[in-house]
């Protein structure tokens, strides 16, 4: 930084008590009075650690307290669905200030955030959207300490106009250097105006008493005011551009750069149409900051940090090392390319997210910075169901009703039909599911819904058709596919057909269709293999030939010379992916070998092994209520997905569930024709010996979708 940039602006008292606090604004993050050290041990409290509200709580238990106004005392049964809340409204519930003891279920990425913010520490947070990486965030800029806010101003300077000077100043002190200099400039210029005036009456007097020579007078004066005016130009330039202002700054600065181009990340310069006759703008007011100034002892957040493009990652990463970037201007054609400022401070905390294909094409470099001098974080999809979060979930709707301002608040019922869609997008039996985004939009859907019909509260009613209206774009899509599937009488749900098995699939993560199989084995006219169409995916072609291994086990024909076709009905144009029609594949091919039929009220879903075990997949509870709409009357489920089903009350009468642990259970629901069907499975079990007792998929956590 250079300290020579006042020596071309006239002194005034306001100015000179900023640059008596120049020198320690201008000083690196290093050597900052007020930060924490950076060698204090990660566990161990820091002496003076910012809190905001009444106070800050200890790392173990931030957060993680539901209070109520009037009556902290729970209910006596905790296993209720607002773990033993006692309220009437979400009224009740007290909202706490900080946006760190909002968040819910995210405890270790929570105390991570606290322990980064203490030791100025970069974070990448990594996990599905919606789960509250934003919110993070936001919550660390709360954390951190206001105090060492500083303002950034750029002047003009005159050795080389293209290389304007940069000064820091304690924050609030930018607005009052700049107040001064325009204050000082205007009083020149009135002195000036007043020279002006003068000499201009001087000129046309004497050019009418003395001269008598009006039309000269009036040239001479028009000369005498362009001349005042264009020398008052060089006054107005020295007046500083005040790049980063932090005067009305209550907490320290959060930038969200997601997706931001290059110029308004990094800084630019703005092109200058009028570059001479005195008509030019001077380079230091062109100067615009990028959000990496302006986050500066703050925080920087970037979502699908991957988007940005690879110069933008080298060049952020450069800001992140050195903690200053100058300023140009970011096109090679525009008048700005002339212009670099000397170094802006940039001492920001970074705070990188996204999918977890953020990191394939994520510059590694930008990733190791992170990585050495920080933590990488993995957020949580899902949660144990237990009293104490179904309490902070009761508290998230509190939250977002104060947030939003205009919902009305939701009745105790309302809360507990809210908590039960989280058990159902969980998708997994005892947890809630951690996408609180989605869940956000249904409670402001329902809230929407009973402000429109003037309701004080917000019912269990409201709740229910918020669910029937904040359908996804995937659900709407699958039900019409259903309709259409009617219509057109596309879907077989009684009778019996040889080679033909309901499947069932998943659109999006919440949308499940009925997906048609159909089986054919012909004669070969080479070695035999296995053609299967429908937009196959690499998953799914796997799983097809996982599938001719078991054939070619079970089955006593000889296929070497024989081929077999294998489609997926009308598949869509995604094509299909993943495992989960392995059975459905399995079942079709051994009924058009053996010529027994399958009978069509039934569907299935579910993955297999090699030697033929039924495995867990994703997306149950959305399948079975997909067939209930096909009117299908059964469905056939991998066993260690019983704990999974959460399918709506509606459903409930309308469909059976089978859970099967190998194929040779598979096919002893789904086939038809007791002697064929009964010959076969026996075959089967005399192979295969007892059906596992211990399947993988129980052995394991979650499910994988597929």
């Amino acid at each position: 930084m250079s300290d020579n940039t006042d020596t071309d602006a006239a002194p005034d008292p306001e100015r000179d008590a900023g640059n008596a606090e120049d020198g320690t604004a201008t000083e690196s993050h290093e050597d900052v009075a007020d930060d924490e050290p950076s060698d204090l041990p990660a566990d161990e409290p820091a002496p003076d650690e910012p809190t905001a509200g009444d106070g800050a709580s200890s790392e173990t238990t931030l957060g993680s307290d539901v209070t109520v106004d009037g009556d902290s005392n729970l209910r006596e049964d905790e296993e209720e669905l607002l773990g033993g809340l006692d309220i009437e409204t979400t009224a009740d519930i007290q909202v706490p200030e900080r946006l760190v003891d909002q968040v819910i279920g995210q405890d270790h990425a929570r105390d991570v955030i606290k322990k980064a913010a203490k030791q100025r520490r970069h974070v990448m947070m990594i996990g599905s959207p919606g789960t509250g990486k934003s919110m993070l965030a936001k919550a660390m800029s709360q954390l951190l300490p206001r105090e060492e806010l500083q303002d950034v101003l750029v002047y003009h300077n005159p050795d080389d106009g293209n290389e304007p000077k940069v000064r820091t100043v304690p924050g609030g002190k930018g607005e009052q250097i700049v107040e001064a200099h325009k204050e000082e400039a205007r009083k020149r210029n009135q002195m000036r105006t007043f020279l002006m005036w003068i000499i201009i009456a001087i000129v046309i007097g004497y050019s009418l008493i003395i001269v008598q020579q009006i039309l000269l007078g009036i040239l001479a004066a028009g000369v005498i005011y362009l001349a005042f005016r264009y020398g008052s130009r060089g006054s107005d330039a020295m007046i500083p551009n005040l790049l980063v202002n932090n005067a009305s700054q209550k907490t320290a600065p959060f930038e969200d750069a997601t997706g931001a181009h290059a110029g308004a990340l990094l800084g630019d310069v703005r092109h200058d149409p009028f570059q001479s006759g005195g008509m030019e703008t001077p380079s230091h007011d062109r100067v615009e900051p990028g959000a990496i100034h302006q986050a500066n002892k703050g925080v920087l957040f970037v979502d699908e940090i991957n988007t940005l493009d690879i110069r933008s990652q080298q060049k952020l990463m450069t800001a992140i090392q050195e903690g200053e970037f100058s300023i140009t201007g970011q096109s090679e054609r525009s008048s700005g390319a002339m212009v670099q400022t000397e170094p802006v401070p940039c001492d920001f905390i970074m705070i990188a997210a996204g999918n977890l294909d953020a990191m394939e094409n994520m510059h590694p470099a930008l990733r190791s910075r992170i990585k050495g001098y920080g933590y990488e974080v993995y957020m949580d999809d899902t949660i144990e169901d237990d009293a104490e979060m179904r309490r902070k979930y009761a508290r998230f709707v509190a939250q977002e009703v104060e947030n939003d301002g205009r919902l009305p608040h939701f009745t105790e019922a309302a809360v507990e039909e809210v908590i039960l869609e989280a058990r159902r997008r969980a998708g997994r039996k005892g947890h809630l599911t951690l996408k609180f985004r989605d869940l956000g939009g249904l409670v402001r859907v329902a809230g929407d819904i009973a402000r429109a019909e003037d309701q004080e509260r917000t019912t269990r009613d409201d709740v229910l058709q918020a669910k029937r209206r904040s359908r996804s774009i995937e659900q709407q899509l699958a039900d019409n596919y259903i309709e259409r599937r009617k219509d057109y009488e596309l879907t077989v749900n009684s009778g019996d057909v040889v080679g033909r098995v309901n499947g069932l699939a998943v659109m999006g993560e919440d949308s499940g269709i009925v997906l048609p199989v159909m089986a054919e084995v012909t004669p070969s006219q080479g070695p035999g293999q296995v053609i299967a169409t429908g937009q196959l995916q690499e998953m799914a072609e796997e799983a097809v030939q996982n599938v001719s291994a078991i054939i070619k086990k079970f089955s006593d024909e000889d296929i070497s010379e024989k081929d077999v076709h294998i489609q997926f009905v009308q598949a869509g144009e995604g094509g299909v992916d993943g495992d989960s029609a392995s059975i459905t594949v399995a079942t079709a091919v051994i009924s058009a070998l053996e010529n027994v039929p399958v009978e069509q009220n039934i569907a299935m879903t579910g993955s297999l092994s090699v030697r033929g075990d039924v495995l867990p997949v994703g997306g149950v509870t959305h399948k079975i209520e997909a067939a209930a709409k096909a009117g299908l009357d059964t469905v056939i489920i991998p066993e260690a997905n019983t704990q999974d089903v959460m399918i709506e009350d509606e459903y409930e009468d309308m469909i059976e569930i089978i859970p099967v642990s190998h194929i040779s259970e598979v096919l002893e629901v789904a086939l038809s024709g007791e002697p064929e069907k009964d010959s076969l499975v026996d075959r089967l079990k005399s192979i295969t010996g007892k059906a596992l007792e211990h399947e993988v998929g129980r052995q394991g956590g979650s499910p994988s979708p597929q």
